[in-house]
């Protein structure tokens, strides 16, 4: 049985832990955040022992993996610091704002022999491997373009307000469209050109750019509105025989020849208007134990595509 601490308890890790729940071959044992009710009300719904100091945890426990859902800024040191320790780490995206810092944890995972991957979770979900496997397989002929979209409302609760800051979260570009634009680099490679567009205030951020390919474009969208907005992500690529749109937790396909197929015909339910529940949770924390189990590289998500990302937002920001 694999031993799981997590350390970072906020919204995103009650997606996580749900995951964590499904894994027979792993038991979250620990859990840690500086705010105590936090780490109080995760360590109750895990069965699982809390902890307020990442020190103290790691003083007093012994695990084989660490579950980082920690703010983006500090994503990096603490990887690197488990890594030193001996454990395995799964670590929220992304890795960092700075695209030397890439170098810095793989090579922290090499040296200790570890398991590291950073939770692209777009990767792992089902909508998007269909339109992936259409482009691989070419089965609808061509692609000529794409639209992806990311909405959101402006964060209005985050420990010390640090999504609203744009050193330590990069807003934005680094919060909602890397989301996108890391599918791109996995599914499409790196474009030729980017053309962006930005506009907001100081209580918002609308992002949008166009991703330029030999034979097709992708323009994607990603915005923090500041009003009750209901976050959204949806797609539409156009192929030669098929249109592939998800939309409202739905993925339909418009064939050509008048066909309409909805091969995921389970509507996503939401979560709580930010994070979309999903199975893709599980199936990024089930692939990460796989690897970790067999003692081998978490390829699916490889350290040349983060540090071309991370190049791409830097110059698109």
């Amino acid at each position: 049985m694999l031993k799981v601490a997590m350390l970072g308890m906020g919204g995103i890790s009650g997606a996580h832990r749900g995951a964590w729940k499904e894994i027979p071959e792993a038991k979250v044992i620990a859990v840690c955040d500086i705010r105590p009710e936090k780490a109080d009300a995760a360590a109750e719904d895990m069965g699982a022992k809390a902890y307020y100091a990442f020190e103290d945890m790691m003083a007093a426990e012994k695990f084989d993996i660490l579950d980082i859902c920690l703010p983006t800024y500090l994503h990096a040191d603490y990887t690197v610091k488990a890594l030193n320790a001996g454990v395995h780490v799964l670590c929220e995206k992304p890795i960092s704002l700075k695209i030397e810092d890439v170098d810095r944890v793989y090579d922290a995972a090499k040296k200790n022999g570890k398991c590291v991957m950073i939770a692209q979770v777009v990767r792992f979900w089902r909508e998007y491997l269909v339109l992936k496997d259409a482009y691989d397989t070419g089965k609808y002929g061509r692609l000529l373009s794409g639209r992806m979209t990311r909405l959101g409302n402006t964060p209005k609760a985050s420990w010390d307000g640090w999504m609203r800051d744009p050193e330590r979260s990069g807003l934005v570009p680094f919060d909602l469209h890397i989301h996108d634009l890391d599918y791109m680099i996995y599914t499409f490679g790196k474009p030729e050109k980017m053309t962006r567009f930005r506009a907001g205030t100081p209580t918002q951020d609308y992002f949008e750019a166009i991703y330029q390919y030999p034979d097709f474009f992708i323009s994607a969208e990603a915005a923090w509105f500041d009003c009750d907005y209901r976050f959204q992500s949806a797609f539409r690529f156009q192929f030669e025989k098929a249109v592939l749109e998800f939309k409202d937790g739905k993925l339909t396909i418009f064939n050509q020849n008048g066909n309409v197929e909805s091969p995921d015909d389970q509507k996503a339910e939401e979560g709580d208007g930010y994070v979309p529940k999903t199975n893709a949770y599980y199936e990024e924390i089930r692939y990460f134990v796989d690897c970790v189990l067999a003692g081998k590289p978490c390829d699916k998500v490889k350290p040349e595509e983060l540090k071309t990302v991370l190049d791409l937002i830097d110059q698109l920001a």
